[in-house]
């Protein structure tokens, strides 16, 4: 059985207990972490080719490796400043569903606001 979102930041809590590092994990320090594990992933992706719609074959096993340490140190961040991020998730994909009803915006890449038969962000 898949492991939970609460499993999961429970785990990364006793690995973080088990060593003592939570004198370290200030927001501010936590949110740097989380900024600099996604550029390493990101970094990962330098020159590849546009369009491609996978990693690099070499780079396959790193891409996982950061993807992990991405979400290892979000986990640690919301567990740390008492974020519910399963609520906070849904609520956000709820407001974005909103923001970008499917049938209006298939297949376009544009922000809410660019929509020039919306007013303030909202469909009319």
């Amino acid at each position: 059985m898949p492991a939970s979102l609460a499993d999961l930041q429970a785990a990364v809590r006793a690995f973080s207990d088990d060593r003592d590092w939570g004198r370290f994990h200030s927001p501010r320090n936590l949110a740097m972490a989380l900024s600099v594990e996604a550029n390493e992933l990101l970094a990962l992706f330098l020159w590849a080719a546009d369009g491609d719609p996978q990693p690099p074959p070499h780079r396959r096993a790193q891409v996982e490796d950061e993807a992990a340490d991405v979400l290892l140190c979000l986990l640690n961040f919301c567990e740390r400043t008492g974020v519910d991020l399963e609520s906070a998730f849904r609520k956000k994909l709820a407001d974005a569903e909103a923001k970008y009803p499917a049938d209006r915006v298939r297949g376009q890449a544009k922000k809410y606001d660019e929509y020039p038969e919306w007013r303030d962000g909202e469909p009319r």
